[in-house]
Order: structure tokens, then C-alpha cells, then sequence
């Protein structure tokens, strides 16, 4: 028979006390509570004077809590709290309550230091890989395991950006579990996002075009079959890998082979929410200021820098491109221009890529630098480097 949640959890949690609090003031387990707030039992009726102090109510007050439905929400932290305490028993109530948290915290990635998220979401994976090694199979089981990769992915992405893009031994640790959960799913989209992570590790982390170039590749080819959002990404990447061994036909080639996949793309691609319309520019203008063709890779760049307000890391690493083809077009004012708004950025974000970005093209405005406005912008470099 299914219990309903009442509103004891919720007011638990309002007067702030944890689980294993109010069981310590009213000498029973914690599982006595867990029993209480989800509606299995009831408090004895001796016991509920001192609950009621405890929750600051009145016995009228505590008979509500005890008989109201919770709201949605308090159902769901609920669902959690017990299943924290009884891993056996999570449902898909719980398991969509963890994929919820992590879905906020992920969406905060391009918005806010990684450093400020490493530690929530290194609680959330430590969470659900509790609760994954006691649940039986089945379909929470595999809920809980496609979750698993998922926050592997964003601990590896997390970290390395954290780390200036310098710590590719532990971010490839975490992509590598990620595509090993992946692969026990058969879950072709999870294992193609794993290695295109790891392929931007040897692209700009190692600077391995032929290594970045392979898992590219491969990327594409397993993505190929489920998700054009997926494997159109992939093949811009493989676009920016020939550009870096300096192949503009092949560069070419897997621009336009990527260009016709992502015209694909539709609501119900599993990895739609990884691409956006301004993904094209970014990537392409960045291929072609490798390839020196620096006047394409402006008009790229700086149309996709004012469609990407919302996305501030990825908004900074443009900004930083567009002042490299400026730069070597040596319109220093137009660079620096351009290199200002990505400081912007970066002094709220402090993303890995643009910052490594923008350092690169404040060293090629040396030959400019007794011109007061580049002396202007390398004070403000010196303060991003310097902020805690």
C-alpha cells in the first residue's frame, strides 16, 4: 500500500534540524523518523508534546504536519531522505530528485567559478554512487548508472577547467569512468559525450591535434546513429583538429559534414541541449584563425560573440579568438576592444579556456604596449591573475 508524505519533513527542515538531530532529542532512531515523515507510522501519542516543542507548534499545529500531504517538493526530499537511509528501497521519485540537483548545478557551470561547484558536485557523485552500489535492477538501477556518467563528465569538465586546463590526468580519469558506465548501458550518446570531453583535452589541454583528432573521430562515428546533435559536434571538433595540422580541405570537409548533421538536430535528440545555433561560428571561426585566414575569422567570431550574452565561459573564449584574428590584422584598437569583454567575463567566470586564451593574445599586443591603451588592458590583466 503507497504512503503519503506528510508536512514533517518540511517543517524539520524549517526550524533546522536534520533527521539525525530530531531523532537525538527524541531518543528513537533515525529511521523512526524517516518512518514519521514519509507516513509509514505515526509518533506515539505520549511522544508528541515534545515533538511539537521541537518543531515549534502547537499540539493543533502537529496533528496538520501529521495529516497534511506535503507539497511536491518536501515529496521528493522525502523520497530522498529515505532512500539515503534504506538504498535498497530508492525509487524514481528519489533518483529524479538527485538528477534534478545535478541538473542545477551543471546549468550553473558556464555562469560561475568552477572551483565554487567542485565540492557540491562531488557530493552529489559521492550520493549516487552510494545509493547505485544498494539498488536492485532494473529501471531505477539504470537511472542511477546513466546519472553516475553523467557526473563524471561534469567532475572531469569541473576540474579542469578549475586548474587552468592543466590537470588532464585527473579530468581523463573521471571522462574515462564516465564512458565505462556508458558502455555497460549501451548508451551510445553518453560514451560519445565522455570521449568528445576527452578529446578537448588533447586538443587544448596536451595540444595533441593527432590524439584530439582520433577521439573525434570516434566520437562521431558512435554518436552517428543516435544523436546528429552529438555527432555534428564531434565533427567540428574533428574540423578543428585538421585545421591544427594545418589541412584546410579536411578542415573544410568536416565543417560542411558537421554543418549537415546539426541541420538535423530535433527536440528529441538526446543530446540537443549540448549545441546551440551559435556552436557553428564558435568552432569554425576558431578553425579558421588557425588556418590564418584571420578576416573570415572575425566575421565569425564577432557575429557569434553577441548571440552568446548567456553563455559567459564559452562567450570569453570567443572573445579571446576575436582579438587574435584582430590583432593579426593589427587593428590593436578593435583587439583591445574585444580582449576588455572578455576580461569582463572572466573576472565573474574565471573559465579555464578563456583565461589561457586571453593571457595568449595579451602577448601578442607586446610590440603595441607603450600605447596607453594597451597599458590600459594589461592593468586589468594584472588584476585578474592576481584576484584571489
Amino acid at each position: 500500500m503507497a504512503h503519503h508524505r506528510n508536512g514533517l519533513a518540511a517543517r524539520r527542515r524549517t526550524v533546522g534540524l536534520t533527521q539525525e538531530a530530531l531523532a537525538e532529542h527524541m531518543r528513537v532512531d533515525r529511521s523512526t523518523i524517516a518512518r514519521w515523515e514519509s507516513g509509514r507510522t505515526a509518533p506515539q501519542p505520549w511522544m508528541r508534546p515534545r515533538l511539537a516543542r521541537l518543531l515549534r507548534v502547537d499540539a493543533e499545529g502537529l496533528n496538520d504536519l501529521l495529516t497534511a500531504r506535503s507539497s511536491p517538493g518536501a515529496q521528493a526530499q522525502d523520497a530522498l531522505d529515505y532512500a539515503l537511509l534504506h538504498p535498497d528501497r530508492i525509487d524514481l521519485l528519489a533518483v529524479a530528485t538527485l538528477r534534478t540537483r545535478f541538473d542545477d548545478c551543471a546549468s550553473r557551470y558556464d555562469r560561475v567559478p568552477s572551483a565554487g561547484l567542485i565540492a557540491e558536485a562531488a557530493a552529489q557523485l559521492n550520493r549516487i554512487d552510494q545509493l547505485a552500489s544498494g539498488s536492485s535492477r532494473g529501471r531505477v538501477q539504470r537511472e542511477l548508472c546513466a546519472l553516475r556518467a553523467d557526473a563524471c563528465t561534469l567532475m572531469g569538465q569541473l576540474i579542469w577547467d578549475a586548474s587552468q586546463r592543466r590537470d588532464h590526468a585527473t579530468a581523463t580519469t573521471y571522462y574515462e569512468q564516465s564512458a565505462g558506465l556508458a558502455r555497460h548501458l549501451r548508451d551510445t550518446t553518453l560514451e560519445a559525450h565522455a570521449l568528445l570531453r576527452t578529446c578537448y583535452v588533447a586538443l587544448y589541454g596536451a595540444h595533441d591535434a593527432q590524439a584530439g583528432l582520433a577521439l573525434a573521430e570516434r566520437a562521431a562515428d558512435i554518436a552517428a546513429r543516435t544523436s546528429p546533435a552529438l555527432s555534428g559536434l564531434a565533427l567540428l571538433h574533428v574540423a578543428e583538429a585538421h585545421a591544427m595540422l594545418g589541412s584546410a580541405p579536411a578542415c573544410e570537409r568536416a565543417l560542411g559534414d558537421a554543418e549537415r548533421r546539426l541541420d538535423r538536430v530535433d527536440a528529441g535528440d538526446a543530446a540537443a541541449d549540448l549545441v546551440s545555433p551559435t556552436q557553428f561560428g564558435r568552432l569554425a571561426g576558431s578553425c579558421y584563425l588557425t588556418l590564418g585566414d584571420h578576416r573570415r575569422a572575425e566575421t565569425l567570431l564577432a557575429g557569434t560573440a553577441e548571440k552568446l550574452r548567456d553563455r559567459r565561459k564559452s562567450r570569453a573564449i570567443v572573445l579571446g579568438n576575436l582579438t587574435l584574428a584582430r590583432i593579426r590584422q593589427r587593428d590593436v584598437e578593435a583587439g583591445v576592444a574585444s580582449l576588455t569583454e572578455a576580461i569582463t567575463e572572466l573576472e565573474t567566470t574565471r573559465g579555464g579556456g578563456g583565461m589561457n586564451i586571453v593571457f595568449g593574445a595579451a602577448r601578442e599586443l607586446r610590440p603595441w604596449r607603450q600605447e596607453s591603451l594597451v597599458a590600459e588592458v594589461h592593468d586589468r590583466l594584472l588584476g585578474l591573475m592576481t584576484a584571489a
